[in-house]
């Protein structure tokens, strides 16, 4: 540190008279070393600081009018797509509208072509239903028809005897007989 302070001592000592030197009285000096740096600086520098603050404004402002073009286009984007999904909501409904339509279209359909198949079938089976009735009644009738011939026929039977049965043939014989006569 001593090195430092000679050369500094050092430098103070050089002859004054016709040569360029260095005054290292601080107080007398420093005030002058400022004002002649900020002088140069404010002159050779203003020019370079204000061409930075330029570019800088420039860019800013670029980017502002970039920022300001994207939103406007985002907002535009966003206006479409607003429109675009009210559309779609729409045209959602009116699918959804129209499918319940065709459900109930299809259904009433469907129903309406059933229903005479199921008439037909209701048909056919009060018709069967009655067929069967029909048969069942002329099968007790036969029976009946039956056994009460095979009961006339026994009773016929015990109480014919030869002679009641050839006479009732006889009588049988000429009623066909007169019958024949009142037809010819």
């Amino acid at each position: 540190m001593k090195n430092v302070t000679d050369s500094f001592v050092s430098l103070g000592h050089w002859p004054a008279a016709g040569s360029f030197g260095f005054n290292t009285d601080i107080l007398a000096t420093n005030p002058i070393n400022l004002s002649v740096v900020l002088g140069v600086l404010i002159f050779f520098g203003k020019g370079v600081l204000n061409d930075l603050l330029d570019n800088r404004k420039q860019r800013i402002v670029s980017t502002i009018r970039n920022s300001e073009e994207l939103r406007g286009g985002a907002i535009e984007k966003l206006e479409k797509a607003k429109a675009r999904l009210g559309k779609v909501k729409l045209e959602a409904d009116e699918y959804r509208v129209n499918g319940y339509s065709e459900i109930e279209r299809e259904k009433l359909k469907l129903i309406n072509s059933t229903y005479p198949s199921l008439e037909r079938f209701e048909n056919d089976k009060n018709e069967t239903i009655r067929f069967e009735q029909q048969r069942a009644i002329n099968e007790v009738r036969q029976r009946v028809f039956q056994q009460a011939l095979q009961g006339a026929l026994g009773t016929l039977n015990s109480c014919l005897n030869n002679e009641l049965h050839l006479r009732t043939i006889s009588a049988n014989i000429g009623m066909f007989g007169a019958m024949k006569e009142i037809t010819d």
